[in-house]
């Protein structure tokens, strides 16, 4: 009897766990295809690379921290640093290296 209790435990436990496992992440609001708002400057953000292309595109890592994105081309330091102003599921107000702030659509 002991024996089959302990199978049940583990059996419940690895249900528990896949479904966990094979659940839908949640969706990022800050990845994807950004424009902005007077055109001039494409932003594309993917789970690895930042690209923003005003001319000439430059494909660099990038990491979050708090509501600050961190920029590195090829893990070189210093980080460029992208305050996230404010954000939506169609908005994003960035604030840039050089205290301007630009509105990006998607």
């Amino acid at each position: 009897m002991k024996k089959v209790a302990l199978i049940v435990i583990h059996l419940a436990c690895a249900s528990v766990l896949v479904t966990a496992a094979c659940s839908n992440p949640v969706k990022s609001k800050l990845k994807g295809s950004w424009k902005s708002k007077d055109g001039s400057v494409k932003l594309q953000i993917t789970d690895k690379n930042f690209t923003m292309d005003d001319g000439e595109a430059l494909d660099e890592d990038y990491f979050i921290k708090d509501d600050t994105i961190f920029t590195s081309f090829e893990g070189n330091q210093p980080y460029t640093s992208f305050v996230i102003q404010k954000i939506d599921d169609h908005s994003l107000q960035l604030m840039g290296p050089d205290s301007v702030a630009v509105e990006y659509n998607r």
